[in-house]
C-alpha cells in the first residue's frame, strides 16, 4: 500500500520545523510540548530511545490540545503497534525495510521512513513513499548533496534530520525537495530535564519563523 501523502504531508508542512525529541521524564511531556505549541511548533516527534517514551507520548496526545505527536526511531512492527496504541499520529524512521514498510500498510498511522542515498529513495519511490526523512543529513553530506537529489528524483520531498541547527536549517528550506526539516537544538535533553519551558516556548518561536 502507498503512502498516505496527504497525512504525512500536513504534519511536515504544519510548521518548517519538527523537533526530535528524548524524553526521560513522562511527566514532563506535557510542559514541554504545550511550551512547543505556544511557540508555533504544533508537530512533535519523541523518540523511543527511553523506557518511557510510549507514556510521554500518550500523555501529549491526550493532554496537550493542537499537538501533533509521532514516534521517532521506529524499527519494527511491534514498535509501530505499540506507538500506534499510545497515540502516535505519525511514524518516522531512520531507515526503512521491508518489514517495517508491511507494518505501515497495517495501520493508517502514516509512516515518515529515512533514506540517506539515491538507491534508498529510489526502493521508497517504488514502494510508494515520496515523503521521506534524509538521514543522517549532516553526516550523509547536508544540503548541497540533498540538492543534487532534487532533479534526478524530483518526486521525493524531505524533512532533513541530523545535525541540523537553527544556523544550518535556512540552507535546508529553501532547497525545492525540502518541506520542513528536524531538530533536537530546540528542546534538547538538559532543556527538558531542567524544565526550561520558556527557553524552548522562545527557541520554537524562533524555528517558527524560519519560513518568513
Amino acid at each position: 500500500m502507498a503512502q498516505d501523502i496527504k497525512k504525512i504531508e500536513a504534519v511536515m508542512c504544519a510548521a518548517p520545523v519538527i523537533p526530535v525529541l528524548v524524553v526521560e521524564d513522562p511527566k514532563k511531556a506535557v510542559p514541554m510540548a504545550e511550551a512547543l505549541v505556544a511557540g508555533g511548533l504544533p508537530a512533535i516527534e519523541i523518540t523511543l530511545r527511553t523506557p518511557h517514551a510510549l507514556e510521554a507520548i500518550n500523555a501529549v496526545n491526550t493532554h496537550v490540545k493542537g499537538a501533533i505527536v509521532g514516534a521517532g526511531t521506529v524499527l519494527n512492527g511491534k514498535q509501530y503497534d505499540a506507538a500506534v496504541s499510545a497515540g502516535s499520529q505519525f511514524i518516522v524512521s531512520p531507515g526503512a525495510t521491508d518489514t517495517l514498510l508491511d507494518a505501515a500498510d497495517e495501520h493508517s498511522v502514516p509512516l515518515l521512513p529515512g533514506a540517506a542515498t539515491a538507491s534508498e529513495v529510489m526502493l521508497l519511490l517504488e514502494r510508494g513513499y515520496e515523503r521521506l526523512k534524509f538521514f543522517p543529513a549532516e553526516q550523509a553530506g547536508g544540503a548541497s548533496y540533498l540538492k543534487s537529489l532534487s532533479s534526478p528524483l524530483a518526486a521525493a520531498k524531505f524533512c532533513p534530520t541530523g545535525g541540523v541547527s537553527l544556523d544550518k536549517a535556512p540552507d535546508y528550506l529553501k532547497l525545492p525537495n525540502v518541506l520542513c526539516v528536524g531538530g533536537s537544538w530546540i528542546a534538547d535533553a538538559k532543556a527538558i530535564a531542567s524544565e526550561d519551558w520558556s527557553g524552548i516556548e522562545e527557541r520554537a518561536r524562533a524555528a517558527a519563523g524560519l519560513n518568513d
